[in-house]
């Protein structure tokens, strides 16, 4: 058997403003020539199909024209689809009837069904055999992203698992005799995430973070969305992400992005490999240091590093996306638009000007007091909290001008209150 799993496609993402429609054409033209190549039994896309649940109708004729030239491509190949996070499961799953009659089938929802006198999940439901030509045969277990309609458990991990491992014995009691794929969408436990602008969306305080230690009659092989970092699921050596297909930020420029081929062996045993996808455009850091370089050093270097658009003045189809990082000790608005217009002459778009300046210590702005209590807060003179404030936000201290005029504000609040 032969498939090809992917995730995290996020068509109709806005990348700092910028429509990607046409990376995600490209990834999906890219796409096809793989299934063309490779003629897989089957192609599983394990959620985030969308960035959001109201995608543009632009982004939806981008996916069914994929689904149409796929299943054109490749008639015998048996197409699943789960619903992510950031997707509609009743948008996604809304086209289901017509889609299954092409061997495409989507799966939004967990659905129930009435069952001795009480409601039900329809395991059944999620679990689809694949056949090949030549009567091999796998059970794909197609799980969409679990939200708390389904899971009634306070601990979201003990019911996602609990899900999990109920579906499994179903699927193991109906196919006692085939190899068992899982397909799903979930933030498992030491997951490895970008450290800073992180774009999974992690729940705070891990709320849905899912433990899958200690799990021993686990599916033959799952495959996993929601992680945009191509890795295996933490301790376990028969799961992994195959991460997303574009760079979700500038904290993911280090990934590598692509579909995971899987095969099995003659023993039934799931090998898997990735094929590499090279995005359409570049996420530049510049400089890729916090050196502190002068006004001259990096406008040399945004013209020694970036190209020189087409010759007809416009970008290219392989511009750079850029962030500029400016460290000085003062740096003004003219300086600013300086640079964006030096940036936007190249072959390459501007995302953002991270102005680095030395950290401030606060101490020195309104003492060393500490707070240990409610009381302390309460009796902290206002000016120095919203003088601290001021200087986390800006990266600079209250001028006196500011500060004579935050201090008439707080004695003019002071005076209303007493009369």
């Amino acid at each position: 058997m032969k498939i090809i799993s992917t995730s995290d496609w996020h068509i109709g993402n806005l990348f700092h403003g910028n429509d990607r429609l046409p990376e995600h054409k490209h990834f999906l033209g890219w796409m096809l020539e793989q299934l063309s190549q490779h003629r897989p039994d089957a192609l599983l896309v394990a959620g985030d199909v969308f960035d959001n649940g109201n995608p543009s109708a632009a982004a939806q004729a981008a996916y069914y024209e994929f689904l149409a030239d796929a299943t054109h491509m490749c008639p015998d190949m048996q197409i699943i689809i789960t619903a992510g996070n950031h997707d509609s499961a009743s948008r996604i799953e809304a086209p289901r009837p017509l889609l299954s009659r092409h061997k495409v089938e989507i799966r939004g929802t967990v659905h129930r069904i009435w069952k001795d006198g009480k409601w039900i999940y329809d395991y059944d439901d999620l679990i689809k055999p694949v056949d090949n030509a030549d009567g091999e045969r796998i059970v794909v277990i197609a799980v969409p992203y679990l939200r708390s309609d389904v899971i009634h458990n306070s601990n979201y991990s003990q019911g996602v698992t609990g899900f999990l491992r109920d579906l499994t014995l179903r699927a193991r009691e109906l196919y006692p005799e085939h190899k068992l794929l899982m397909m799903t969408h979930m933030y498992a436990k030491g997951a490895d995430i970008a450290p800073k602008d992180a774009s999974e969306k992690i729940v705070i305080g891990g709320q849905e973070e899912v433990n899958m230690e200690g799990w021993l009659d686990h599916p033959d092989y799952m495959t996993c969305g929601h992680i945009h970092k191509r890795q295996r699921v933490w301790k376990t050596d028969w799961a992994r992400y195959t991460g997303s297909i574009l760079p979700m930020s500038f904290a993911e420029t280090e990934y590598t992005h692509g579909v995971d081929l899987i095969t099995t062996d003659d023993q039934g045993m799931f090998e898997v490999e990735q094929l590499v996808y090279v995005p359409q455009h570049k996420l530049r850091t510049l400089p890729e240091t916090d050196e502190k370089l002068t006004e001259k050093q990096l406008k040399k270097l945004i013209d020694k590093e970036l190209r020189d658009r087409g010759e007809d003045g416009k970008l290219t189809d392989s511009f750079d996306y850029v962030v500029l990082k400016v460290k000085l000790d003062k740096v003004d608005n003219d300086l600013i638009k300086e640079l964006e217009g030096i940036v936007n002459s190249k072959d390459a778009v501007l995302c953002k000007i991270q102005k680095i300046v030395p950290e401030l210590q606060i101490s020195t702005i309104v003492g060393n007091k500490n707070l240990t209590s409610i009381d302390d807060i309460l009796d902290r003179d206002p000016l120095d909290t919203l003088q601290e404030a001021f200087a986390i936000k800006h990266k600079a201290e209250m001028n006196e001008r500011q500060v004579t005029m935050l201090k008439e504000l707080v004695s003019s609040i002071r005076n209303e209150e007493k009369e």
